[in-house]
Formats: structure tokens, C-alpha cells, sequence
């Protein structure tokens, strides 16, 4: 009878090893977004709503890889700050628009800067080579696995 360690099912466990990688990269991200006053999940939807565009929750939350219940949550902490506007869609009333405010521009400005700062760290640890082969990577498997 074989027994397997804890080490060795560690490190054939893919998923963990993503895990441990999604969550380093995620707690960077979100600390240098919380020195400038925002979340991780703020800054996703003011970077899809950037464009100026009305956006429908659920454009937002697939776009932000948020739930539906959290996505509203965070939208209307969003609307509490003045961040987003909600808006009835004017071709279908039934609809409702989120779009980024003057305040949600000026703060995606100064948020995307703390991100673009950030990953330029996180690019330094990895290297460039290693970054981009592991972006590469990465957006294969999500094109084949989802």
C-alpha cells in the first residue's frame, strides 16, 4: 500500500497551486487599491464602466466575476460614494444602467495607477518572460476550460 504525503498531493494539486497564486496577486492588488480608498471589486466595475457606457448588473458582474447578490452590495456602496449613477435604460424601461460619476472617473484614475504600480511589481518578482508566458497560459486554459 502507497501512502501520499501531504507535500506530494500538494504538488499535484493544480488548483491549490492557482489558488495560492490568484490570492497573492489578489491581496496586493486590493492593498494598494485600499491606500487609495477603494476594493478590488470597485475598481472592476469602474474599469468596465470607464468607457462611459451604460452597463446592465449582469454585463457587470460576468465582467467583474462577481455574484449577482454581491455585485448589488457593491454598487450600492458605489452609489452610497457618489461613485456610480443608476440610470432606467432608455430602450428598455425595465432595464437599469449603471454608470461611472465624475467622482467614480477621477477615483479610477488614481485606482488604475495603484494597480498599474502594483503589477509592475508583481511583473519584477515573476520577470517579464515568465509573466507574459504565464498570461498566455492562463488565457488558453480559460478558453478551453470555459
Amino acid at each position: 500500500m502507497t501512502t501520499t504525503t501531504p507535500a506530494a498531493v500538494a504538488d499535484l494539486d493544480l488548483a491549490r497551486a492557482l489558488t495560492l497564486v490568484e490570492r497573492s496577486v489578489v491581496l496586493r492588488l486590493g492593498e494598494a487599491l485600499k491606500a487609495e480608498g477603494g476594493t478590488l471589486e470597485e475598481w472592476r466595475v469602474l474599469s468596465f464602466l470607464g468607457d462611459g457606457e451604460g452597463r446592465a448588473m449582469t454585463e457587470i458582474a460576468e465582467f467583474a466575476l462577481l455574484s449577482a447578490p454581491t455585485l448589488t452590495k457593491v454598487v450600492d456602496r458605489m452609489v452610497s460614494l457618489n461613485l456610480v449613477l443608476r440610470r432606467v435604460d432608455d430602450q428598455d424601461r425595465r432595464r437599469v444602467l449603471v454608470f461611472a460619476s465624475e467622482r467614480g472617473n477621477e477615483a479610477l484614475t488614481r485606482w488604475t495607477a495603484a494597480v498599474e504600480q502594483e503589477q509592475e511589481g508583481i511583473v519584477s518578482a515573476l520577470g517579464a518572460e515568465e509573466t507574459a508566458l504565464l498570461r498566455a497560459l492562463l488565457q488558453r486554459a480559460s478558453r478551453r476550460l470555459g
